[in-house]
């Protein structure tokens, strides 16, 4: 028996095929998603969860919002320092490197994962006009 084809969807489109056959499969993955908005409610109230930030040390230097620094390129290797038990929002400076990381986070069996869209460019243009972004 032959194995399926298997499309891949990215939120952005992007198709990968594993395998030419005829039975089709198609998984879109759906990444949940906060604002900054809902954030700072998160954080004014106090609400127990993780904020972990992938950006690179100088950008986490340059400006950040107290969460764990966790870069990208680390998240697999430092797994272990992100909460299942609760929820956990992952941010960088656009949104899109997070999101990588939550997709690789996903793959290994975390499902307390939110992404903050625009990153800490929308929390300087929406929240806090006074921090440092590059």
């Amino acid at each position: 028996m032959k194995r399926p084809r298997v499309l891949i969807v990215t939120k952005q489109g992007q198709l990968f095929d594993t395998e030419k056959t005829y039975l089709w499969l198609i998984i879109t993955f759906k990444m949940k998603e906060i604002s900054v908005q809902e954030l700072k409610q998160k954080l004014d109230s106090g609400e127990d969860f993780q904020l972990i930030d992938v950006r690179e040390d100088f950008e986490y230097e340059t400006s950040n919002l107290g969460g764990k620094h966790i870069p990208l390129g680390g998240i697999l290797i430092e797994a272990d320092q992100v909460a299942k038990d609760k929820p956990v929002v992952i941010m960088c400076r656009s949104g899109k490197r997070s999101s990588v990381a939550l997709h690789q986070l996903e793959a290994q069996g975390y499902t307390n994962l939110y992404n903050l869209q625009g990153g800490i460019l929308a929390w300087q243009a929406e929240i806090d006009p006074t921090i440092s972004v590059y």
